[in-house]
C-alpha cells in the first residue's frame, strides 16, 4: 500500500510538472535597440562607456504559446527604458531604470495582464519601476535573406520606432568590432545590427530620443 501512494504521489507531481511547463511555453520574434554600439570595438566602447547607452528599447512578438494559461499567438510588448547609466557595463550600475510598456491593442484584459507578466519575466530588475502601461497598435515586421535576419521593423503606435538592416563589410569601421555587449534578455538567438531608426518620443521617461545609423540593435528569436 505503502508503494501504491509513493507512486502515486510521484505521478501527481510529474502531472503538476507538466501543466505548469505547458502554461509557459511561449516563443516569437525579438528586437532590441540601445543608444549606444553593441556591435564595436573597445575603443569606441570604451569611448561611449558612461557617455550613452543608458536608453533601449526592446520589442516582443509572440508567434506562438501560452503564458499564465493565456494564449498570446500573434501579440506584441515593446519597452522603453532609461536607466542610471550604460546598460551592460560591467563596472558601473546601470539601475534604477526607469521603463515604459507598450501592450498592444488587440489584446484582451487577460491578454494585456498575461503580456506585461512576461515582459517583466523576460526583462527582470530593467522593469522593476514601470512609470507607465500604454495601449498602442503595434507592427513587427521580419525579413529574411538566406536563412538570416534581414530588416526588421517595429512600429508602436507614436511612440516608439525601430528599422533596422544588417551588417554589411562598411559597417567595419576599426577592423576589431565583435559583439561588445550582450542582449539585455534571454534570447534563442540574437544578431547585431544597424538600428537605421531608434526613436522613443513619450513623456515619462524625462528624455525622448531620435538616432539612425547607429550599430546599436539587435534581432533575433525568443522562447521560454
Amino acid at each position: 500500500m505503502r508503494r501504491f501512494y509513493l507512486i502515486a504521489a510521484a505521478l501527481i507531481g510529474i502531472a503538476v510538472l507538466c501543466v505548469s511547463a505547458s502554461a509557459q511555453q511561449i516563443s516569437g520574434d525579438y528586437i532590441e535597440t540601445r543608444s549606444a554600439d553593441v556591435y564595436t570595438g573597445a575603443c569606441v566602447a570604451n569611448g561611449e562607456v558612461n557617455l550613452v547607452g543608458d536608453q533601449a528599447i526592446l520589442g516582443w512578438k509572440v508567434n506562438q504559446g501560452v503564458w499564465n494559461g493565456t494564449r498570446l499567438d500573434g501579440l506584441s510588448i515593446v519597452a522603453a527604458v532609461k536607466a542610471n547609466a550604460t546598460l551592460g557595463d560591467p563596472y558601473t550600475n546601470s539601475y534604477p531604470a526607469k521603463a515604459v510598456l507598450i501592450v498592444d491593442n488587440r489584446a484582451n484584459a487577460a491578454q494585456r495582464d498575461a503580456l506585461i507578466s512576461f515582459a517583466k519575466r523576460m526583462g527582470g530588475e530593467l522593469f522593476h519601476e514601470v512609470v507607465r502601461v500604454e495601449v498602442a497598435p503595434i507592427k513587427m515586421e521580419v525579413r529574411h535573406r538566406e536563412g538570416h535576419f534581414a530588416n526588421v521593423s517595429l512600429h508602436a503606435g507614436t511612440i516608439a520606432a525601430i528599422e533596422t538592416r544588417s551588417l554589411t563589410k562598411f559597417d567595419h569601421l576599426c577592423g576589431n568590432e565583435s559583439t561588445f555587449y550582450p542582449p539585455l534578455t534571454d534570447t534563442v538567438h540574437a544578431m547585431p545590427a544597424v538600428a537605421e531608426l531608434d526613436q522613443y518620443a513619450g513623456n515619462d521617461l524625462g528624455v525622448s530620443w531620435k538616432s539612425s545609423g547607429k550599430r546599436s540593435a539587435f534581432v533575433g528569436s525568443f522562447a521560454k
